[in-house]
């Protein structure tokens, strides 16, 4: 995949588009439309990081509830995977299949990363939140994974209490 250097930023809407869920329907620009959505990307299903911010997420599931919030978890893995990291993991949250990289692409994740000294394309763990009319409020990129969903929620919290 060749990644163009435009991404959507704070402030911005993104351009319409269509991915696949977890839930077998599609996931488009409307569905972010009318409450908080929490979009985050991570690098790989049932890795150790990956499956610990999934985690985080789901155990404040109610809480973001709570905030009129949706969460969704998007990585370029396979649908099939996705359903046996959720179902292994019991998120009650969506996750979206990208593995042709064209949603990566919109919030510009899909970059080099170098580990031990290797280089290679992958997700940089980044996490995004639409407001209720389905503009980019806030952005975390290159993400810690500990108080990572704590923080998310905080935001949204002193975002309504503005």
């Amino acid at each position: 995949m060749n990644q163009e250097p435009s991404q959507i930023a704070v402030g911005q809407t993104l351009p319409e588009f269509s991915v696949e869920t977890t839930a077998g329907i599609p996931f488009t620009h409307k569905d972010l439309m009318g409450h908080y959505t929490v979009i985050y990307f991570y690098p790989k299903d049932s890795t150790p990081g990956c499956t610990t911010e999934g985690r985080d997420f789901n155990q404040r599931l109610p809480e973001f509830t709570a905030l009129n919030t949706s969460i969704y978890g998007a990585s370029m893995d396979s649908m099939k995977r996705h359903h046996n990291f959720k179902t292994k993991q019991g998120f009650e949250f969506e996750l979206i299949s990208d593995p042709e990289g064209t949603f990566c692409a919109l919030f510009g994740v899909y970059q080099l990363k170098k580990n031990f000294g290797i280089e290679y394309m992958g997700i940089v763990r980044s996490t995004f939140l639409f407001d209720p009319k389905g503009t980019l409020i806030h952005e975390w990129r290159k993400v810690k994974v500990k108080g990572h969903a704590q923080e998310v929620l905080e935001t949204i919290q002193a975002h309504q209490n503005a």
